[in-house]
């Protein structure tokens, strides 16, 4: 018998979610809505493929968002021919000014869907307070969720973010959400654990956006990232890294094409039992590694006292630069450091901040709570030489 991915306990959902789940950005048509005839053949039968390949290895969590371009109308097709009680559907939908207006969007996605209700409705980008303030006021997108709730047309709210715990953790502590889409990995470890612990204390689900892209490009590791994780791959040790939290409950997984589940449901079937002692020792392996070459101080406390990009010179995304040279120098992930450099003043809120231009110009005062103040505006100079390339976008937006 084919074994299944394993679940847990969804936080106060009590739903059990698979720990992957097949994320919908990658497998469909285009990044705009589509006539229908316009959608190719074989394209529609590969994304059908994908869901019925997720179904067979248990992964039952199905996701996608208003924003996915011609996801939702793809997803129509093939979702309402198979058995309604077995699945888990998420669709997401951005922060509009009033109820009347993300209840017309919401429609919009049920429409395309064709079903009767989701499990799971994020609120889509709460990227910052005044988006989460927009989200929860009176009138707004929280109280059209609460109706389609009182209607059996969605169970549970949550939201995505891109944004950091100046966010997360303000509306974990509303109590408003069931669950949150957010980004938390190895790399990001030090600067978004705290979002995720102040889930946590909410008892939320919390689902993992783009672990694989954002957690380091892992589907095309440096020689020295995969030298370091063996004998799993950097994707397998970083499943198994973020799933050996018990803060953690899934995935997202953005397949392509069926195949691209298979690295993870073979690190996630074959390896849950000893995920934390195997997850560990490559964790102590690769941190090791990163300290003598980075020193253990400089990896213990460098985002200490950094400053948010609202409060340094020209708006420079200081954390974020410095997160992406630390791993540059101790992981070599230089094509991940410049994707991500180049997508700062380039992503509006999704990716805020601007990229360190002109350095030696400004004045630093606001690194005084650095224990490397000094060493700081060297290295966003040294970023912005190596990581500085043509401006990038978002992949929604390419």
């Amino acid at each position: 018998m084919k074994k299944k991915v394993p679940t847990k306990r969804f936080g106060r959902t009590e739903i059990q979610m698979p720990v992957l789940t097949c994320g919908g950005m990658r497998y469909q048509q285009a990044w705009e809505d589509l006539d229908p005839e316009k959608v190719e053949k074989q394209n529609q039968e590969n994304l059908a493929a994908c869901i019925h390949y997720a179904l067979e290895n248990g992964i039952n969590h199905i996701e996608t968002a208003r924003g996915y371009g011609s996801s939702e109308m793809q997803l129509g097709w093939v979702l309402p021919q198979l058995e309604r009680d077995k699945l888990l559907v998420q669709t997401k939908v951005g922060v509009k000014e009033t109820a009347a207006e993300f209840l017309e969007t919401f429609e919009k996605s049920m429409g395309y869907l064709k079903l009767d209700y989701v499990d799971f409705l994020s609120i889509h980008g709460i990227n910052n307070p005044e988006l989460l303030e927009t989200s929860l006021k009176k009138g707004g997108p929280m109280d059209a969720i609460r109706q389609l709730q009182k209607d059996g047309r969605v169970r549970f709210v949550g939201y995505s973010t891109h944004g950091g715990p100046d966010t997360t953790v303000l509306a974990a502590q509303t109590g408003e959400f069931d669950y949150v889409n957010l980004h938390w990995y190895f790399i990001y470890n030090q600067l978004h654990w705290p979002m995720v612990e102040a889930a946590a204390r909410q008892d939320m689900g919390v689902f993992i956006i783009s672990p694989n892209d954002k957690g380091g490009m892992l589907y095309h590791p440096t020689p020295k990232m995969a030298g370091l994780c063996e004998p799993l791959t950097p994707m397998q040790w970083n499943d198994l890294y973020c799933l050996a939290r018990p803060e953690v409950h899934t995935l997202s997984i953005g397949v392509a094409k069926p195949s691209d589940f298979d690295e993870h449901v073979a690190a996630v079937t074959n390896h849950w039992k000893d995920r934390v002692s195997l997850a560990g020792q490559i964790e102590r392996r690769i941190v090791q590694s990163l300290e003598k070459d980075l020193g253990a101080d400089w990896m213990r406390r460098w985002p200490e006292g950094l400053p948010h990009f609202t409060d340094t010179p020209g708006n420079i995304n200081v954390r974020e630069i410095v997160r992406l040279w630390t791993f540059y120098k101790g992981l070599d992930l230089l094509e991940f450091a410049k994707m991500r450099y180049n997508l700062l003043g380039n992503a509006d809120l999704w990716f805020p901040g601007k990229p360190a231009v002109d350095v030696e110009k400004q004045d630093w005062s606001c690194l005084a709570g650095s224990p490397f103040a000094d060493r700081i505006p060297g290295i966003l100079a040294e970023a912005h030489g190596l990581f500085f390339a043509q401006p990038a976008k978002r992949l929604s937006e390419s």
